[in-house]
Protein backbone atom coordinates (compact mmCIF):
# COMPACT_ATOMS: atom_id res chain seq x y z
CA UNK A 1 0.00 0.00 0.00
CA UNK A 2 1.34 3.63 -0.97
CA UNK A 3 1.50 6.49 1.75
CA UNK A 4 0.49 9.05 -1.25
CA UNK A 5 -2.80 9.39 -2.89
CA UNK A 6 -1.55 7.61 -6.04
CA UNK A 7 -3.30 8.25 -9.67
CA UNK A 8 -4.41 5.06 -9.80
CA UNK A 9 -6.45 5.76 -6.60
CA UNK A 10 -7.64 8.85 -7.44
CA UNK A 11 -9.12 7.67 -10.17
CA UNK A 12 -11.05 4.34 -8.39
CA UNK A 13 -12.32 6.98 -6.25
CA UNK A 14 -13.42 9.11 -9.19
CA UNK A 15 -15.17 6.04 -10.64
CA UNK A 16 -16.88 4.59 -7.17
CA UNK A 17 -18.13 8.83 -7.29
CA UNK A 18 -19.34 9.15 -10.60
CA UNK A 19 -21.14 5.94 -11.03
CA UNK A 20 -23.22 5.86 -7.64
CA UNK A 21 -26.10 7.89 -8.32
CA UNK A 22 -27.01 8.36 -4.89
CA UNK A 23 -23.89 10.42 -4.67
CA UNK A 24 -24.93 12.58 -8.01
CA UNK A 25 -28.18 13.59 -6.36
CA UNK A 26 -26.40 14.43 -3.10
CA UNK A 27 -23.96 16.23 -5.19
CA UNK A 28 -26.63 18.46 -7.00
CA UNK A 29 -28.43 19.11 -3.55
CA UNK A 30 -25.58 20.09 -1.67
CA UNK A 31 -23.70 22.55 -4.44
CA UNK A 32 -27.48 24.01 -4.79
CA UNK A 33 -28.11 24.68 -0.84
CA UNK A 34 -25.87 23.13 1.29
CA UNK A 35 -24.94 20.60 3.24
CA UNK A 36 -27.43 21.24 6.55
CA UNK A 37 -30.00 22.71 4.54
CA UNK A 38 -29.94 19.00 1.73
CA UNK A 39 -29.77 17.09 5.23
CA UNK A 40 -32.82 18.93 7.27
CA UNK A 41 -35.06 16.18 8.53
CA UNK A 42 -38.89 17.96 8.35
CA UNK A 43 -40.13 15.39 10.90
CA UNK A 44 -38.01 16.52 13.05
CA UNK A 45 -39.06 19.79 13.02
CA UNK A 46 -42.52 18.46 13.23
CA UNK A 47 -42.55 16.49 15.91
CA UNK A 48 -40.60 18.95 18.50
CA UNK A 49 -43.52 20.36 19.66
CA UNK A 50 -43.43 23.21 21.79
CA UNK A 51 -46.17 21.95 24.36
CA UNK A 52 -45.08 20.97 27.74
CA UNK A 53 -46.63 19.26 30.73
CA UNK A 54 -44.20 21.05 33.25
CA UNK A 55 -44.15 24.22 32.21
CA UNK A 56 -42.75 27.43 33.88
CA UNK A 57 -43.55 31.22 33.21
CA UNK A 58 -40.95 33.93 32.63
CA UNK A 59 -40.12 37.33 31.36
CA UNK A 60 -39.36 38.67 28.33
CA UNK A 61 -36.63 36.23 26.47
CA UNK A 62 -32.77 38.25 27.14
CA UNK A 63 -30.21 38.53 24.68
CA UNK A 64 -26.62 38.44 25.30
CA UNK A 65 -25.96 39.77 21.39
CA UNK A 66 -22.39 39.54 20.11
CA UNK A 67 -20.82 38.33 23.40
CA UNK A 68 -20.12 35.25 25.27
CA UNK A 69 -21.88 35.71 28.01
CA UNK A 70 -24.44 32.28 27.87
CA UNK A 71 -23.63 31.28 31.45
CA UNK A 72 -24.04 34.75 33.22
CA UNK A 73 -27.24 35.59 31.31
CA UNK A 74 -28.56 31.80 31.79
CA UNK A 75 -27.64 31.95 35.82
CA UNK A 76 -28.73 35.52 36.08
CA UNK A 77 -32.37 34.14 34.24
CA UNK A 78 -32.61 31.72 36.76
CA UNK A 79 -32.51 34.35 39.63
CA UNK A 80 -34.71 36.79 37.72
CA UNK A 81 -37.33 33.82 37.98
CA UNK A 82 -37.60 34.43 41.43
CA UNK A 83 -37.83 38.29 41.16
CA UNK A 84 -40.49 37.92 39.00
CA UNK A 85 -41.92 35.58 41.44
CA UNK A 86 -41.80 36.88 44.50
CA UNK A 87 -42.77 40.66 43.50
CA UNK A 88 -45.64 39.39 41.17
CA UNK A 89 -43.95 41.27 37.90
CA UNK A 90 -44.95 41.43 34.19
CA UNK A 91 -40.70 40.83 33.60
CA UNK A 92 -37.46 41.83 35.30
CA UNK A 93 -34.23 42.04 33.99
CA UNK A 94 -30.57 41.57 36.31
CA UNK A 95 -27.80 43.73 35.20
CA UNK A 96 -25.53 41.19 32.80
CA UNK A 97 -22.98 44.25 32.34
CA UNK A 98 -22.68 45.29 36.05
CA UNK A 99 -21.48 41.28 36.84
CA UNK A 100 -19.22 41.56 33.35
CA UNK A 101 -17.19 44.28 34.84
CA UNK A 102 -16.34 42.30 38.08
CA UNK A 103 -16.00 39.10 36.17
CA UNK A 104 -13.46 40.39 33.48
CA UNK A 105 -11.61 41.87 36.63
CA UNK A 106 -11.67 39.06 38.74
CA UNK A 107 -10.12 36.58 35.56
CA UNK A 108 -7.42 39.15 35.07
CA UNK A 109 -6.30 38.88 38.80
CA UNK A 110 -6.91 34.89 38.33
CA UNK A 111 -4.81 34.88 35.42
CA UNK A 112 -1.70 37.40 36.54
CA UNK A 113 -1.58 34.94 39.26
CA UNK A 114 -1.93 31.80 37.58
CA UNK A 115 1.27 33.52 35.85
CA UNK A 116 2.94 34.17 39.45
CA UNK A 117 2.65 30.52 40.24
CA UNK A 118 4.20 28.92 37.25
CA UNK A 119 7.25 31.68 37.03
CA UNK A 120 9.77 28.62 36.74
CA UNK A 121 7.62 26.70 34.11
CA UNK A 122 9.18 26.89 30.64
CA UNK A 123 7.63 29.62 28.96
CA UNK A 124 6.87 26.88 26.20
CA UNK A 125 5.67 24.59 28.12
CA UNK A 126 2.43 22.99 27.38
CA UNK A 127 1.22 24.88 31.11
CA UNK A 128 2.50 28.37 30.20
CA UNK A 129 1.03 28.00 26.26
CA UNK A 130 -2.48 27.00 27.84
CA UNK A 131 -2.70 29.72 30.17
CA UNK A 132 -1.69 32.17 27.57
CA UNK A 133 -3.58 31.06 25.09
CA UNK A 134 -6.75 33.24 26.08
CA UNK A 135 -5.88 34.91 29.28
CA UNK A 136 -9.16 36.92 28.76
CA UNK A 137 -12.52 35.62 27.44
CA UNK A 138 -16.00 35.59 27.93
CA UNK A 139 -16.81 32.07 29.06
CA UNK A 140 -17.56 30.75 32.44
CA UNK A 141 -19.16 28.74 35.11
CA UNK A 142 -21.60 28.48 37.72
CA UNK A 143 -19.67 28.31 40.36
CA UNK A 144 -17.42 30.86 38.93
CA UNK A 145 -20.86 33.24 38.54
CA UNK A 146 -21.67 32.39 42.64
CA UNK A 147 -18.29 33.81 43.43
CA UNK A 148 -18.58 36.84 41.89
CA UNK A 149 -22.45 37.25 43.58
CA UNK A 150 -21.29 35.99 46.48
CA UNK A 151 -18.52 39.02 46.09
CA UNK A 152 -20.53 41.96 44.59
CA UNK A 153 -23.89 40.91 44.58
CA UNK A 154 -26.45 42.36 41.53
CA UNK A 155 -28.12 44.99 40.10
CA UNK A 156 -31.59 45.62 38.49
CA UNK A 157 -30.51 45.85 34.38
CA UNK A 158 -31.56 49.59 34.72
CA UNK A 159 -28.32 50.27 37.36
CA UNK A 160 -26.03 49.21 34.87
CA UNK A 161 -27.52 49.10 31.64
CA UNK A 162 -25.79 47.26 28.36
CA UNK A 163 -22.88 49.21 26.76
CA UNK A 164 -21.77 48.73 22.94
CA UNK A 165 -18.58 46.44 24.98
CA UNK A 166 -20.56 44.41 26.71
CA UNK A 167 -22.88 43.66 23.94
CA UNK A 168 -20.16 42.97 21.45
CA UNK A 169 -17.16 42.12 23.42
CA UNK A 170 -14.50 41.32 21.04
CA UNK A 171 -12.99 44.39 20.81
CA UNK A 172 -12.95 44.88 24.54
CA UNK A 173 -11.51 41.21 24.89
CA UNK A 174 -8.71 42.10 22.51
CA UNK A 175 -6.54 44.72 23.99
CA UNK A 176 -7.41 43.31 27.09
CA UNK A 177 -5.88 40.17 26.47
CA UNK A 178 -3.03 42.11 24.55
CA UNK A 179 -2.49 43.67 27.96
CA UNK A 180 -2.27 40.66 29.58
CA UNK A 181 0.33 38.82 27.74
CA UNK A 182 2.45 41.24 27.67
CA UNK A 183 1.72 41.81 31.69
CA UNK A 184 2.68 37.98 31.82
CA UNK A 185 6.26 38.50 29.65
CA UNK A 186 7.29 41.65 32.30
CA UNK A 187 6.30 39.45 35.42
CA UNK A 188 8.18 36.33 33.81
CA UNK A 189 11.39 38.65 32.44
CA UNK A 190 11.43 40.52 36.14
CA UNK A 191 11.37 37.35 37.73
CA UNK A 192 14.55 35.77 35.84
CA UNK A 193 16.07 39.12 36.28
CA UNK A 194 15.95 38.47 40.43
CA UNK A 195 12.71 40.12 41.01
CA UNK A 196 11.35 39.04 44.21
CA UNK A 197 7.61 37.89 44.50
CA UNK A 198 6.74 41.00 47.02
CA UNK A 199 7.83 43.07 43.95
CA UNK A 200 6.39 41.24 41.69
CA UNK A 201 3.11 41.27 44.04
CA UNK A 202 3.47 45.03 43.72
CA UNK A 203 3.54 45.03 39.77
CA UNK A 204 0.50 42.96 39.53
CA UNK A 205 -1.80 45.84 41.14
CA UNK A 206 -0.52 47.90 39.06
CA UNK A 207 -1.06 46.04 36.01
CA UNK A 208 -5.06 45.27 37.49
CA UNK A 209 -5.12 48.91 37.82
CA UNK A 210 -4.41 49.34 34.24
CA UNK A 211 -6.81 46.69 33.83
CA UNK A 212 -9.73 48.58 36.08
CA UNK A 213 -9.37 51.86 33.68
CA UNK A 214 -10.12 49.98 30.42
CA UNK A 215 -13.59 47.83 31.62
CA UNK A 216 -14.04 51.15 33.19
CA UNK A 217 -13.90 52.95 29.61
CA UNK A 218 -15.62 50.26 28.59
CA UNK A 219 -18.28 49.14 30.29
CA UNK A 220 -18.77 52.20 32.78
CA UNK A 221 -18.21 52.17 36.65
CA UNK A 222 -20.11 49.75 38.89
CA UNK A 223 -22.61 51.49 41.09
CA UNK A 224 -22.32 50.81 45.06
CA UNK A 225 -25.70 51.57 45.84
CA UNK A 226 -29.17 52.31 43.68
CA UNK A 227 -32.98 52.95 44.03
CA UNK A 228 -34.81 49.81 43.65
CA UNK A 229 -38.09 50.96 41.69
CA UNK A 230 -40.22 48.56 40.07
CA UNK A 231 -44.50 48.07 39.51
CA UNK A 232 -45.90 45.16 39.58
CA UNK A 233 -48.72 43.24 37.30
CA UNK A 234 -51.46 45.10 40.03
CA UNK A 235 -50.12 48.76 39.71
CA UNK A 236 -48.71 48.62 42.82
CA UNK A 237 -45.32 50.04 42.56
CA UNK A 238 -42.26 49.14 45.21
CA UNK A 239 -39.70 51.21 46.27
CA UNK A 240 -36.50 51.03 48.31
CA UNK A 241 -33.91 53.65 48.42
CA UNK A 242 -30.14 53.10 48.60
CA UNK A 243 -29.74 49.45 48.42
CA UNK A 244 -26.37 47.68 48.06
CA UNK A 245 -26.02 45.12 45.42
CA UNK A 246 -25.67 42.32 48.29
CA UNK A 247 -28.59 43.48 49.78
CA UNK A 248 -30.45 43.37 46.99
CA UNK A 249 -29.43 39.83 46.28
CA UNK A 250 -30.31 38.70 49.47
CA UNK A 251 -33.83 40.45 50.03
CA UNK A 252 -35.29 39.76 46.38
CA UNK A 253 -33.29 36.74 45.01
CA UNK A 254 -33.02 35.14 48.46
CA UNK A 255 -31.28 32.08 46.58
CA UNK A 256 -28.59 30.61 48.97
CA UNK A 257 -26.01 29.85 46.50
CA UNK A 258 -24.63 27.37 48.94
CA UNK A 259 -26.96 24.99 48.30
CA UNK A 260 -26.69 24.50 44.26
CA UNK A 261 -23.95 22.01 43.21
CA UNK A 262 -23.37 20.92 39.52
CA UNK A 263 -23.84 17.65 38.36
CA UNK A 264 -21.89 16.21 35.03
CA UNK A 265 -22.36 13.27 32.61
CA UNK A 266 -18.51 12.36 31.19
CA UNK A 267 -19.10 8.69 30.08
CA UNK A 268 -15.09 8.58 29.82
CA UNK A 269 -12.69 5.85 30.76
CA UNK A 270 -10.50 8.53 33.16
CA UNK A 271 -13.99 9.48 34.78
CA UNK A 272 -15.66 7.41 37.19
CA UNK A 273 -18.95 7.90 37.92
CA UNK A 274 -20.30 9.14 41.38
CA UNK A 275 -16.92 10.99 41.97
CA UNK A 276 -16.29 14.92 42.41
CA UNK A 277 -13.77 16.45 40.32
CA UNK A 278 -12.26 19.65 39.79
CA UNK A 279 -10.13 21.35 37.03
CA UNK A 280 -6.64 22.79 37.65
CA UNK A 281 -6.47 26.81 36.79
CA UNK A 282 -10.44 27.17 36.52
CA UNK A 283 -12.08 29.84 38.18
CA UNK A 284 -11.80 34.02 38.04
CA UNK A 285 -12.47 34.65 41.78
CA UNK A 286 -8.98 33.98 43.45
CA UNK A 287 -10.50 33.82 47.17
CA UNK A 288 -13.77 32.25 45.49
CA UNK A 289 -15.27 28.78 45.50
CA UNK A 290 -13.90 26.09 43.93
CA UNK A 291 -15.41 24.97 40.43
CA UNK A 292 -16.10 21.59 41.50
CA UNK A 293 -18.69 18.59 39.62
CA UNK A 294 -19.86 15.26 40.71
CA UNK A 295 -20.11 12.85 37.54
CA UNK A 296 -23.04 10.94 37.15
CA UNK A 297 -25.27 8.64 34.62
CA UNK A 298 -27.33 11.04 33.02
CA UNK A 299 -30.65 9.53 34.29
CA UNK A 300 -29.39 11.05 37.53
CA UNK A 301 -29.50 14.27 35.96
CA UNK A 302 -32.80 13.85 34.26
CA UNK A 303 -34.34 12.69 37.53
CA UNK A 304 -33.00 15.98 39.86
CA UNK A 305 -33.85 18.72 36.70
CA UNK A 306 -37.75 17.18 36.51
CA UNK A 307 -37.77 17.05 40.86
CA UNK A 308 -36.47 20.95 40.69
CA UNK A 309 -38.65 22.58 38.15
CA UNK A 310 -42.01 20.11 39.47
CA UNK A 311 -41.11 22.08 42.50
CA UNK A 312 -41.50 25.14 40.39
CA UNK A 313 -37.76 26.48 39.93
CA UNK A 314 -36.02 26.49 36.70
CA UNK A 315 -32.55 24.74 36.07
CA UNK A 316 -29.26 26.42 34.70
CA UNK A 317 -27.51 23.58 32.20
CA UNK A 318 -24.58 23.34 30.11
CA UNK A 319 -24.51 21.65 26.15
CA UNK A 320 -22.79 21.07 22.95
CA UNK A 321 -25.11 23.79 21.52
CA UNK A 322 -23.70 23.56 17.63
CA UNK A 323 -24.61 19.72 17.50
CA UNK A 324 -27.88 18.84 15.58
CA UNK A 325 -29.51 21.76 16.63
CA UNK A 326 -31.25 24.69 14.30
CA UNK A 327 -32.03 28.33 15.31
CA UNK A 328 -35.10 28.03 12.49
CA UNK A 329 -37.85 26.76 14.95
CA UNK A 330 -35.44 26.12 17.98
CA UNK A 331 -34.66 22.37 17.36
CA UNK A 332 -31.98 20.36 19.66
CA UNK A 333 -32.71 16.62 17.91
CA UNK A 334 -30.29 14.25 17.27
CA UNK A 335 -32.30 13.51 14.25
CA UNK A 336 -32.77 17.33 12.73
CA UNK A 337 -29.98 16.33 10.12
CA UNK A 338 -30.28 13.13 7.76
CA UNK A 339 -26.12 13.60 7.10
CA UNK A 340 -25.78 9.49 6.96
CA UNK A 341 -28.18 9.12 4.47
CA UNK A 342 -27.16 12.02 2.56
CA UNK A 343 -23.67 11.30 2.29
CA UNK A 344 -24.07 7.47 2.19
CA UNK A 345 -21.88 6.89 5.35
CA UNK A 346 -21.89 6.53 9.10
CA UNK A 347 -20.91 8.87 11.78
CA UNK A 348 -20.65 6.34 14.40
CA UNK A 349 -18.59 7.83 17.62
CA UNK A 350 -20.27 7.88 21.10
CA UNK A 351 -20.47 10.42 23.95
CA UNK A 352 -17.29 9.07 25.27
CA UNK A 353 -15.44 8.85 21.95
CA UNK A 354 -16.86 12.58 21.15
CA UNK A 355 -15.26 13.93 24.05
CA UNK A 356 -11.81 11.97 24.22
CA UNK A 357 -11.31 12.94 20.42
CA UNK A 358 -12.17 16.51 20.70
CA UNK A 359 -15.32 16.19 18.77
CA UNK A 360 -17.87 17.53 21.44
CA UNK A 361 -17.56 19.64 25.08
CA UNK A 362 -19.92 21.67 26.88
CA UNK A 363 -19.79 25.02 24.44
CA UNK A 364 -23.09 26.79 25.69
CA UNK A 365 -25.08 27.01 28.84
CA UNK A 366 -29.25 27.69 28.90
CA UNK A 367 -32.11 27.45 31.26
CA UNK A 368 -34.82 24.44 31.09
CA UNK A 369 -38.13 26.07 32.03
CA UNK A 370 -40.16 22.85 31.42
CA UNK A 371 -40.27 19.41 30.72
CA UNK A 372 -42.97 16.94 28.87
CA UNK A 373 -43.21 13.65 30.48
CA UNK A 374 -45.41 10.61 28.52
CA UNK A 375 -48.12 8.33 30.62
CA UNK A 376 -45.33 6.78 32.08
CA UNK A 377 -43.78 9.99 33.84
CA UNK A 378 -40.78 9.78 31.45
CA UNK A 379 -39.23 12.67 29.33
CA UNK A 380 -39.71 12.73 26.15
CA UNK A 381 -38.69 16.76 25.31
CA UNK A 382 -37.61 19.76 27.25
CA UNK A 383 -38.37 23.13 27.14
CA UNK A 384 -35.10 25.57 26.97
CA UNK A 385 -34.82 29.73 27.46
CA UNK A 386 -32.05 30.85 25.44
CA UNK A 387 -30.37 34.34 25.89
CA UNK A 388 -30.20 35.21 22.07
CA UNK A 389 -33.29 36.98 21.61
CA UNK A 390 -36.77 36.56 20.37
CA UNK A 391 -35.46 35.58 16.42
CA UNK A 392 -34.19 32.38 17.24
CA UNK A 393 -36.44 29.50 18.18
CA UNK A 394 -39.95 29.84 19.23
CA UNK A 395 -39.78 33.23 20.13
CA UNK A 396 -36.19 32.44 22.36
CA UNK A 397 -37.31 29.25 23.83
CA UNK A 398 -35.93 26.00 21.85
CA UNK A 399 -37.30 22.24 21.94
CA UNK A 400 -34.73 19.80 23.01
CA UNK A 401 -35.61 15.94 22.18
CA UNK A 402 -34.83 13.45 24.95
CA UNK A 403 -31.96 11.60 22.95
CA UNK A 404 -30.56 15.27 22.23
CA UNK A 405 -30.04 15.52 25.71
CA UNK A 406 -28.33 12.31 26.19
CA UNK A 407 -25.75 12.88 23.82
CA UNK A 408 -24.95 16.61 24.21
CA UNK A 409 -26.11 17.40 27.73
CA UNK A 410 -22.81 18.14 29.51
CA UNK A 411 -24.10 19.71 33.09
CA UNK A 412 -26.95 20.66 35.58
CA UNK A 413 -27.09 22.93 38.68
CA UNK A 414 -29.79 22.02 41.16
CA UNK A 415 -30.22 22.36 44.39
CA UNK A 416 -28.53 19.35 46.69
CA UNK A 417 -32.14 18.97 48.50
CA UNK A 418 -32.68 17.12 45.14
CA UNK A 419 -30.50 14.47 45.50
CA UNK A 420 -30.09 11.74 48.07
CA UNK A 421 -27.62 12.08 51.08
CA UNK A 422 -25.38 9.63 49.76
CA UNK A 423 -24.74 11.91 46.31
CA UNK A 424 -24.26 15.04 48.21
CA UNK A 425 -21.50 13.04 50.17
CA UNK A 426 -20.33 11.97 46.72
CA UNK A 427 -20.38 15.70 45.50
CA UNK A 428 -18.61 17.13 48.69
CA UNK A 429 -15.80 14.64 48.43
CA UNK A 430 -12.10 15.65 47.72
CA UNK A 431 -12.33 16.13 44.18
CA UNK A 432 -10.25 14.77 41.27
CA UNK A 433 -8.34 17.37 39.52
CA UNK A 434 -8.02 17.59 36.13
CA UNK A 435 -5.85 19.10 33.54
CA UNK A 436 -6.46 22.84 32.62
CA UNK A 437 -6.86 20.90 28.93
CA UNK A 438 -9.84 18.43 29.80
CA UNK A 439 -12.77 18.65 28.49
CA UNK A 440 -14.70 19.43 31.80
CA UNK A 441 -12.47 22.44 31.97
CA UNK A 442 -14.06 24.20 29.41
CA UNK A 443 -16.24 27.33 29.54
CA UNK A 444 -19.85 27.98 28.35
CA UNK A 445 -18.70 31.09 25.67
CA UNK A 446 -21.19 30.50 22.37
CA UNK A 447 -22.27 33.88 21.32
CA UNK A 448 -25.26 34.55 20.13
Amino acid sequence: MSESITKELLEQFEKNCSADAACQVAKNAVVENGLKASAKNGEAQRTSRHSFSVNLKQGAITNQKQSGRCWMFAALNTFRFEVIKKLNLENFEISQSYMFFYDKLEKANFFLESILDTLDEPTGSRLIAWLLSAPMNDGGQWDMLCSLVDKYGVVPKYAMPESKASSASGEMDWVLTVKLREDACRLRKAYADGAKREELASRKEEMLGEIYRILCICLGEPPKTFDFEVEDKDGKFIRECGLTPKAFFEKYVGLNLNDYISLINAPTADKPYHRSYSVKFLGNVKEGRQVRYLNLEIEELKKAAIAQMKDGSPVWFGCDVGKCSTRDGGVMDTNVYKLEELLGMKFGMDKAERLDYGESLMTHAMVFQGVNLDESGKPNRWRVENSWGEEPGEKGYYVMSDDWFDEYMYQIVVNKKYLSEELVKEYESEPILLEPWDPMGSLAVVRG
